[in-house]
């Protein structure tokens, strides 16, 4: 065949061509003597000479080589020069040459024995084996590539990063001097490339060490839309490949009234794979230094983290009110620590631990350290009102599930008294559907075991005398007085073991109605023993106490659709009727209540057997439960649909008129013999447009009870939502006067990439704001920027006003800060 080898055999007795030769067809030669590196007489070939198949495309990451081992270099060109005398080879016309995975397109390469270097002319385009394109007008480098500059250059890398250069400069193949570079990870603008990209960092010298895999820029400008706004005189990053490398994180900055100006710049040390640290110290104005770091490691099944926080306050004063007295924050030394932890067991099985210790309930809101999980970034969104020490153990089957933890909460509240917040030794919850019909329904079980410890008593008083005396009593049927506090909270220990079998089928007959027969059985065991503390005879029995209750219940539940189809869509009238039987509750007023004393009755749950939100409570007495639901579809798209029911006490005591040490159930709309009336409007004519009303009736003057209005808009370029919500008083568990409120928000798009968003709660009572949130925004691929104002009235029990302007600045490979400022904070206190 037509290759020399590095061998090089004798040469063919060849007549000596001309200088140049020009062929017909485009040539295709395989010159093996420029990775041999010999100076020998290459013979001019045609393709049909040479008889080579047109040229593959290159083979990444392997390369063709001849019988000596060397790699070969395969060149397609219009036509190929020699020039013996100068030992120069030269490629002219839409120029390819492949090797070693790299190829290099071109209007023009010449090659130079003598020096083994390669020079590109016009239009030069290097794509390199890990797929790194290099564009520039002239190309100078070594017969391997590792070495050479280049004028005018244009770098495109697989990471949809971009740099540019009057010149650059490469040794050793992984050493990069960039001249005048510019670099940035936007894309160009379609519409006018040579408009200046979102953002782009202009340097003098920008130095990529690929071995280091690190980007230096010296003399640098930060532009955005092609305006400086940013002068580093130098700063490092990790090149786009880069995902975990060593060095400093982006800064911050924020205000604060207590602490003043802070800045904080994190570094951030990849040790190894599995294992890395972030030490991440905080300079503030007014206290000193902010010390914090973390630690993370993934093992082989599962990871952990732990970090802390100190401070040496320098002006502990700040944290006293303006009537002398302090605040937990008033001390020379505070800080925090914490860990987190999940591990497999097995494909089903998991395990892990959240751990809290903190100096004083409010160390994480007053400095909101950026290492801590407790970090608020948005107020609105994730301001924690507890801390959360837990050890958990989960596992989920195809149709079981089990969750056992033992949890510790921490108020942050200075209105939060630790002793009256519970120790859950361990509260455990078990679920297990049977795989196979059982007497023609589904069988399950449910099985949940909680053990909890209170110090104190936490008493909520919900009348005037009571805030006033401090002496709580409970309700005087004879005297007709109401509770004047509710025991939120029972002092001492309480253990609950509760197991529940349920069991349902259903049935429809040859004219469509729908019958579901359902059965239940329940059993619950509790050890009490309640602390005598002050007023807490008044509303549990104190002492030590064993109590067991049970609770069969059958029932059956009955529908008939009626469906009538029209010219314009389908109506489906479905009347619902279930009769649920079942004895008394029993020891109502014995069994602490924990987890059932949020009881809201409206659509949502009038046919659910039990209407109790938790354990510790069960309800009682037989039950029928009937409405009426209306629901229309359109042919052009678009529903409507209704609900009108009602709840009936048919025997037995209502559990729901019974009071517990919490009230629950009172003021409900389920406390009388015919509950208040509940229904449900909807309508969405299509896939922008939806209206939902949720509206509870009193049974006797059908006066309003409680109303939700909501509605939802959502377009290609903007969406909105406005919630109307009205609740009339409920003394009874401390909601004294009627509550009205409106609840909106709003984005518009104002194109691709920008948005204006905004929201707001408004207290119609009060006449004032909740909380208000305006913000703008710019995502891309490149470029993530948001400016928020935001004003919370409510943000915990330290403060009744927070206004804070938050900036954040994200930008891809190089990294992200935000900004936040203080705007104006009043205190309840201080």
């Amino acid at each position: 065949m037509a290759v020399r080898s590095c061998t090089r055999p004798p040469a063919p007795r060849l007549k000596r061509p001309m200088l140049k030769r020009r062929s017909a067809a485009p040539i295709v030669a395989v010159i093996a003597l420029l990775a041999c590196g010999g100076t020998a007489a290459l013979a001019p070939a045609t393709a049909q000479e040479l008889q080579f198949p047109a040229v593959p495309a290159p083979v990444k990451k392997s390369a063709r080589v001849d019988q000596s081992g060397q790699k070969q270099m395969l060149v397609q060109a219009a036509e190929i020069n020699y020039d013996y005398a100068n030992h120069r080879v030269s490629a002219v016309g839409s120029v390819q040459i492949y090797y070693g995975g790299a190829t290099l397109e071109a209007d023009k390469v010449v090659y130079d024995q003598t020096s083994k270097r390669l020079r590109a002319e016009g239009n030069v385009r290097l794509t390199e084996e890990d797929g790194k394109v290099t564009y520039g007008e002239i190309m100078d480098l070594a017969d391997d590539y590792r070495d050479g500059f280049v004028d005018s250059l244009r770098l495109d890398t697989p990471d949809q990063t971009r740099m540019a250069a009057a010149r650059a400069e490469r040794t050793k193949g992984n050493y990069t001097v960039f001249h005048n570079g510019v670099y940035t990870a936007c894309a160009p603008c379609k519409d006018d490339p040579k408009k200046p990209p979102l953002w782009q960092v202009k340097a003098a010298r920008i130095i990529h060490d690929q071995g280091e895999k690190m980007m230096y820029f010296e003399d640098a400008r930060l532009e955005f839309f092609g305006t400086p706004l940013a002068y580093m005189p130098y700063f490092s990053a990790p090149d786009p490949t880069v995902k975990r490398k060593s060095g400093l994180l982006m800064p911050s900055i924020t205000t604060n009234s207590k602490y003043g100006t802070a800045v904080d710049v994190p570094y951030y040390w990849a040790l190894a794979p599995d294992y890395d640290a972030t030490f991440s110290p905080m300079y503030t104005s007014k206290q000193g230094l902010l010390l914090q770091g973390e630690f993370r490691q993934r093992l082989m099944n599962g990871a952990y983290a732990i970090r802390a926080a100190g401070i040496q306050q320098a002006d502990k004063e700040a944290f006293r009110r303006s009537d002398s007295t302090t605040t937990p924050g008033y001390r020379d030394n505070r800080g925090s620590i914490e860990s987190s932890g999940q591990f497999a067991i097995t494909n089903k099985w998991i395990w892990g631990w959240d751990a809290l210790m903190v100096s004083d309930r409010t160390f994480l809101q007053d400095y909101n350290p950026r290492l801590s999980r407790y970090r608020i970034v948005d107020p609105l969104r994730n301001s924690a009102a507890e801390g959360v020490s837990q050890l958990y153990l989960t596992g989920q089957g195809n149709r079981s599930y089990f969750d056992a933890r033992t949890i510790y909460y921490l108020g942050f509240s200075e209105s939060d008294t630790q002793a009256q917040i519970p120790v859950i030794h361990p509260v455990i919850d078990y679920k297990y559907t049977f795989d196979r019909p059982v007497f023609g329904g589904e069988l399950g079980y449910k099985i949940n075991f909680t053990s909890l410890t209170r110090s104190q008593a936490n008493f909520d008083a919900i009348t005037s005398s009571a805030l006033l005396s401090g002496e709580c009593l409970t309700a005087d049927p004879r005297a007709k007085t109401p509770a004047n506090c509710l025991l939120r909270g029972t002092p001492g220990t309480f253990s609950r073991f509760s197991a529940q079998a349920d069991w349902r089928s259903s049935f429809t007959d040859s004219f469509g109605q729908v019958f579901t027969p359902f059965a239940s059985v329940r059993a619950d065991v509790a050890s009490v023993s309640v602390n005598n503390d002050a007023n807490v005879g008044n509303y549990i029995s104190t002492g030590e106490n064993n109590l067991v209750r049970a609770m069969p219940t059958v029932g059956l539940e009955y529908r008939y659709p009626f469906i009538n189809v029209q010219s314009w869509g389908t109506n489906t009238i479905e009347p619902i009727a279930q009769v649920i039987v079942r004895p008394n509750e029993t020891q109502i007023g014995s069994w602490p209540n924990e987890d059932a004393q949020t009881l809201v009755f409206d659509d949502s749950n009038l046919f659910r057997v039990d209407k109790f939100s938790g354990w510790d409570r069960v309800e009682g007495g037989s039950r029928a439960n009937y409405g009426l639901q209306y629901t229309a579809q359109f042919n052009q798209g678009g529903s409507v649909n209704m609900l009108f029911g009602q709840s009936y006490s048919l025997f037995g005591q209502n559990s729901f008129a019974q009071s517990d040490s919490s009230n629950t159930g009172l003021n409900s709309g389920l406390e009388t013999r015919r509950s208040d009336y509940v229904a449900r409007a909807s309508y969405q004519p299509n896939s922008t447009y939806k209206f939902t009303s949720r509206f509870r009736f009193d049974e006797n003057s059908f006066a309003l009870r409680r109303m939700e209005l909501e509605s939802t808009a959502n377009f290609d370029r903007w969406s909105a939502m406005l919630l109307y919500g009205d609740y009339a008083a409920q003394p009874e568990i401390g909601f004294l006067g009627r509550r009205q409120g409106l609840l909106g928000s709003g984005q518009y798009k104002l194109d691709a990439n920008w948005v204006i968003l905004g929201s707001a709660l408004y207290d119609l009572n009060a006449k004032k704001f909740s909380q208000t949130r305006v913000g703008l925004g710019y995502i891309d691929d490149c470029l993530i920027l948001g400016l928020n104002y935001i004003t919370n009235y409510v943000y915990s029990g330290n403060v009744s006003a927070t206004h804070q302007i938050m900036l954040q600045l994200s930008l891809r490979t190089l990294g992200g800060t935000s900004v936040s400022q203080s705007v104006g904070t009043q205190s309840t206190s201080n």
